[in-house]
């Protein structure tokens, strides 16, 4: 099979991290025979620099063409502390999100035993947690519009606005994820305040009804992130809108010990977009610490969604599972009394893993 990918590192510790992606990923391709064709492109703060735009004509042109796209991060602290920055990193991920129709962004959380030290919470709580984020990505806040400021300054205003076809395109999503899984589903809102929320329990419900083989069940936003804490276990697929989904995935994220373990798929309407859950961490940029194993399962979700690759994805999730068990981890998930790996290092573990399993 030919693999046609677009490879955007991005910002920060971007680079560094998509590099150990793709060096996995060209051991996949060697190990099981595909032809590799990948291309890079900027977008972010780089992108900003050198082109004037966060996501340039001819990155979206590229992105439009290639089969997926595997990306990094973007960020900077130069537009990070300066709010009067017209144009800004950010600003090119919502536009290739809205470009290539990216309308579900989805974020498995799967603990890891010999992990579980790391957590956060009482190992109790997180052992077995194995849940599915899906948030939508179109809609909302970040996107509504009228959104500015007075002319004085002293007002600023953003409108969440969300449509029945959205919510119904996110939802259907959703059951079918929950269909394939554990058959349950839980709808986060915040209906007892918000218009867009009634309008978002009302379309699932009817959506719902498609599916009688999956329980669904409603709860308020502020509920959810209690009950994450509380007990991550009871949960098997959760759907949302776009800022909830935004805040609740990074929470729930936490429950695996480390924000560097959680990759995400964004899926599109043109092609689907493949990255870590965390952001640029420019404090460890060039350092060759950063932790590399969410971009390497973002890999995995790659093979499994955009090339129905099933095998060679779990190939990726085997070599992640050697890298942890011999302790070939970077800092932040190192044990305690052992020598942690660098970024590079965890990369050529895994793919010098993959190509010797029989």
């Amino acid at each position: 099979m030919e693999l046609n990918i677009a490879v955007l590192p991005g910002d920060g510790i971007g680079p560094e991290i998509v590099e150990q992606g793709m060096k996995v990923v060209r051991a996949v391709c060697r190990k099981k025979g595909h032809g590799l064709y990948e291309k890079t492109a900027l977008v972010g703060a780089i992108a900003i620099k050198e082109m004037g735009n966060p996501y340039p004509n001819s990155t979206h042109d590229l992105c439009m063409r290639s089969d997926a796209v595997f990306f990094g991060a973007i960020g900077s602290p130069e537009y990070d502390n300066d709010p009067t920055a017209k144009v800004r990193p950010e600003q090119g991920l919502l536009a290739m999100r809205q470009k290539l129709g990216l309308y579900a962004n989805i974020r498995p959380v799967t603990t890891f035993p010999t992990l579980l030290h790391k957590s956060p919470l009482r190992p109790d709580l997180v052992e077995g947690a194995d849940l599915i984020c899906i948030r939508e990505l179109t809609g909302g806040i970040y996107f509504g519009r009228p959104q500015g400021r007075s002319e004085d300054g002293e007002t600023a205003y953003d409108t969440c606005v969300y449509t029945r076809k959205e919510i119904t395109r996110i939802v259907h999503l959703a059951c079918e994820y929950a269909r394939n899984r554990r058959k349950k589903l839980t709808v986060v809102d915040k209906a007892n305040v918000l218009a867009t929320s009634r309008l978002w329990r009302q379309t699932a419900q009817a959506v719902a009804s498609e599916y009688p083989d999956v329980a669904v069940d409603y709860m308020f936003v502020d509920n959810a992130s209690m009950r994450l804490i509380q007990s991550p276990a009871d949960f098997d697929v959760i759907v949302t809108e776009n800022m909830f989904g935004d805040i609740l995935t990074d929470e729930a994220s936490v429950i695996t010990g480390s924000l560097g373990m959680l990759p995400s798929a964004s899926i599109g309407i043109h092609t689907s977009v493949f990255e870590p859950i965390h952001g640029s961490f420019p404090q460890a940029a060039g350092k060759n610490i950063a932790n590399p194993l969410a971009t390497i399962l973002s890999a995995a979700l790659m093979f499994d969604y955009a090339f129905k690759l099933s095998e060679e994805a779990a190939l990726i999730r085997q070599a992640v599972d050697a890298s942890i068990a011999s302790n070939v981890v970077t800092p932040d998930i190192a044990s305690s009394g052992i020598a942690p790996a660098s970024t590079t290092d965890v990369g050529d573990f895994i793919a010098t893993h993959i190509l010797s399993i029989p």
